[in-house]
């Protein structure tokens, strides 16, 4: 039983990435902020279709943040000061939703398969979650694996998302966090006990 488990996941997981190398299945379980699929169809991508409100947040979320000094932080208090509700409903924006959007090409009219992989936790979340079995995370893969599935309606240009991935990576690597010339000792350990985001050793 277990083998043939096995094997019939395998031969799903085939006839999978068959579909999505042809072009006729979605990667996504749920639509990205600002598209829309076919209720009747929703792993089609001829029924993908664009949200005029939420399209004209993502492409206003795009233009912020190219803006000079902005930062993910700011985009993120800009959203909540506006009013702008999350992709769930939800009033409070979070770094990594935004990163999220930011990063996915879908909104430059191309839809990918196989763009992150799982990866084991490394280390705890936050001090003030138990410390148990940390849940895992997903990593992104090199573009030249990426799948790529078909064409969708855009809602920002390639030359946006390139600055905008430019200026990710620039500011990912001068953030604090990646600052080792001091050793803490309670680093990674200490966490806001409202918000759960870890603190900064200065």
């Amino acid at each position: 039983a277990e083998y043939d488990r096995s094997l019939i996941a395998e031969r799903m997981r085939r006839g999978r990435q068959a579909k999505l190398r042809a072009g006729s299945l979605l990667p996504w379980t749920r639509a990205p902020y600002g598209l829309r699929l076919n209720p009747d169809r929703p792993r089609d991508p001829t029924g993908v279709s664009v949200d005029a409100a939420e399209s004209a947040i993502v492409a206003e979320m795009f233009a912020y943040y190219l803006e000079d000094g902005q930062t993910l932080f700011g985009l993120t208090k800009h959203l909540m000061a506006i009013q702008v509700p999350t992709p769930t409903g939800q009033m409070r924006w979070n770094v990594a939703t935004i990163r999220g959007i930011l990063t996915n090409p879908a909104y430059t009219g191309q839809v990918y398969a196989g763009r992150t992989r799982s990866r084991p936790a490394q280390v705890r979340r936050s001090a003030t979650h138990p410390i148990g079995q940390p849940t895992g995370s997903r990593v992104f893969t090199p573009s030249d694996e990426w799948i790529p599935v078909a064409t969708i309606p855009a809602i920002i240009t390639q030359e946006q998302f390139d600055r905008v991935q430019a200026k990710l990576a620039h500011n990912q690597q001068c953030a604090s966090r990646n600052n080792k010339a001091h050793d803490y000792l309670l680093r990674a350990l200490v966490s806001c006990g409202v918000c759960q985001l870890s603190c900064t050793g200065r």
